[in-house]
């Protein structure tokens, strides 16, 4: 199986950001009182100072606030669908695997839609709390191997030198800059 990084590899540039966005110019007095506070968790964040669980989880406090969020991702879809990348539909395989630290609930009727599988981070799309580990880093080949205890990566792309751990057991692996695929770079 091929094994693909979502955000600025197959969709650029983030879906997690510009959902936020979507979501702010939809309901913006139910996305306005989460900013402050998530600014206060971004520089805590870039200090060292939290990991990007809680991070993660205040940014997206904000759906406690929407009444069907089901129906909200599936308007951002239908907007912004246009954003993955020719290269990977002209590529793309019925034994793909998305694996993405961006949430589940918001990457699951993409992946349904083009036909591949998926694994991202577990997060209630009513509270915005995960469940388990933000799906980041060597996290990845956690999950990775608790749903395909077998498994064997043909290929793996990924815009992020943070992937390295999943690269490690691809066959081949790329580092993806927009449109560019390149060999994954050398120690």
């Amino acid at each position: 199986m091929n094994v693909y990084d979502f955000d600025q590899t197959i969709y650029y540039p983030d879906s997690s950001y510009h959902f936020f966005l979507y979501c702010l110019k939809k309901k913006p007095a139910a996305v306005l009182p989460v900013i402050p506070k998530s600014l206060l968790f971004a520089m805590r964040y870039r200090r060292g100072k939290i990991g990007a669980k809680p991070l993660k989880e205040q940014l997206f406090s904000f759906l406690t606030r929407f009444d069907n969020v089901d129906r909200t991702v599936t308007e951002f879809w239908k907007l912004h669908r246009d954003n993955l990348q020719d290269w990977y539909l002209k590529q793309k395989r019925d034994d793909d695997l998305i694996i993405s630290a961006s949430p589940e609930f918001l990457l699951e009727p993409i992946a349904r839609e083009l036909g591949v599988s998926l694994i991202a981070t577990r997060m209630d799309p009513r509270s915005g709390k995960i469940s388990g580990e933000n799906c980041h880093d060597a996290a990845k080949v956690h999950r990775f191997f608790e749903r395909f205890p077998n498994g064997i990566i043909d290929a793996f792309y990924s815009d992020s030198l943070s992937d390295a751990p999943l690269a490690e057991l691809a066959g081949q692996a790329y580092f993806v800059n927009k449109n560019q695929r390149n060999p994954w770079p050398k120690k």
